[in-house]
């Protein structure tokens, strides 16, 4: 994780945090190259990050019943550091794969267990935010080795943006949401070609970085109008 800027030092406040979860088994993965350039863009804009890698920690995804959501609820002990993790950040960015129209079974499984930890059906039922996840910002970020044309054609794009994202920025209490996705990922893709994909990734990232920066601004401007 990244130390904060002299700017945010000298304010004395906490710089913005962004939590990166990678999912991807490959360790040279494009979709490791887009966490790479994501977390080295906000780092350059003086704001803190840090990366999980589901799958090069061995990450658990199964789900078991002492962990489903009610009175019995007991995380396992892997699950302490990634909620505190969260718990501090700002921003949220899942980066993975679609394959077969969906998220890979490891990005499901950190849905169930960590997203998801300890809420109920009556959360949805009475639209009640997550507790851990409540307004903060969700940033998506997808690869597809077919082309976005053949996956909105097929139905695919818009169900899982539908089903996956938009689903999950609601009932969880987000406050934002955004979403790249970056087609015709194969091996031996032209270097102009990714170089273009990450060069856009480290744009957004600036984006989002400035309007987390001016949102954090505003709120503490709004707090001591408040006060006084």
């Amino acid at each position: 994780m990244t130390q904060p800027s002299v700017a945010n030092r000298s304010a004395g406040t906490q710089p913005v945090r962004h939590h990166v979860v990678l999912a991807h088994p490959a360790a040279e993965s494009f979709c490791r190259s887009i966490a790479d350039a994501y977390i080295a863009a906000a780092d350059a804009c003086g704001q803190a990050t840090h990366l999980h890698d589901l799958y090069s920690i061995g990450f658990d995804p199964v789900l078991t019943d002492q962990e489903r959501p009610g009175p019995r609820y007991r995380p396992r002990d892997d699950l302490a550091a990634e909620l505190a993790m969260i718990r501090e950040a700002d921003v949220l960015v899942l980066v993975y794969p679609i394959w077969f129209g969906l998220p890979p079974a490891m990005m499901k499984g950190y849905v169930d267990r960590v997203l998801g930890a300890d809420f109920a059906a009556s959360n949805l039922r009475d639209h009640r935010p997550s507790p851990l996840l409540g307004g903060k910002r969700l940033v998506v970020i997808t690869t597809s080795a077919t082309t976005r044309p053949w996956l909105e054609e097929q139905g695919q794009y818009s169900a899982l943006r539908q089903a996956f994202d938009l689903y999950l920025n609601d009932i969880f209490g987000l406050h934002g949401h955004d979403r790249l996705h970056f087609d015709a990922i194969v091996p031996g893709i032209p270097a102009h070609y990714a170089g273009e994909c990450l060069e856009t990734t480290r744009q957004r990232t600036r984006m989002i970085c400035a309007e987390e920066l001016s949102a954090r601004h505003a709120a503490q401007k709004a707090t001591l109008s408040i006060r006084s």
